[in-house]
């Protein structure tokens, strides 16, 4: 069986290393923050400004005035601040986010992804994706690999709006953890109960594996 969301998000946990400062998206991402230790020191960002965002909040701890970017209430560690947008994208631009986790729509073997809109569809703006794809230092992209008619999400080329082009390091789908090479995928590692043959026949861009290709630990 495919991984399930918190799958995902448990995975890309591994990701995070002690002392970074992570921003999450909205989505998957926002999952991430139940899987980091308060030991490793990570401090969470959000865009609306925000450091040392904890877990999502148990229903009795709830502050509706504490939110993240995405209007989901949060918890903070001891020692968080609050600040403006403004001192937030600025921390965003100058290169002070060491990794950003972002969902996506589509993503292409070029490291491009598009995560902000459908042409013809209303969207409110693509946030603050633009400034993350370019300011961070790490992009990890948290996806579904193939949409609910079985139609790959990994491209040779996206054909929607983009938000960043050649920026994306890494992308963990339900079915695998793949890099993102000189234009191709790389398959890193595989989910349990799915196999390397199903993932490359559900990736329409170039993807080779990797030497070391191994399956996914929890």
């Amino acid at each position: 069986m495919p991984l399930t969301r918190d799958q995902i998000a448990q995975r890309i946990s591994k990701d995070v290393k002690p002392g970074m400062v992570v921003n999450l998206g909205i989505g998957i991402p926002t999952l991430v923050a139940n899987y980091i230790p308060e030991s490793m020191g990570v401090l969470l960002q959000s865009e609306n400004g925000l450091l040392g965002m904890g877990p999502f909040p148990l229903d009795k701890e709830v502050d509706p005035d504490l939110i993240n970017a995405g209007k989901q209430t949060v918890t903070t560690h001891i020692g968080a601040s609050f600040f403006s947008s403004a001192d937030s994208f600025a921390m965003i631009r100058g290169g002070h986010v060491d990794l950003t986790i972002l969902g996506a729509m589509q993503v292409d073997q070029e490291g491009n992804i598009a995560n902000w809109m459908i042409p013809g569809k209303m969207v409110k703006g693509m946030g603050g994706a633009m400034d993350l794809v370019a300011g961070a230092r790490k992009v990890i992209v948290a996806m579904q690999h193939a949409d609910k008619d079985g139609v790959s999400k990994l491209l040779t080329r996206c054909n929607l709006p983009l938000t960043g082009k050649n920026c994306i390091h890494e992308i963990v789908t339900d079915l695998g953890v793949l890099e993102v090479g000189k234009d191709e995928f790389i398959l890193k590692e595989y989910a349990p109960d799915t196999n390397p043959e199903k993932i490359l026949s559900l990736t329409q861009g170039r993807c080779r594996l990797a030497p070391d290709l191994r399956p996914m630990i929890f």
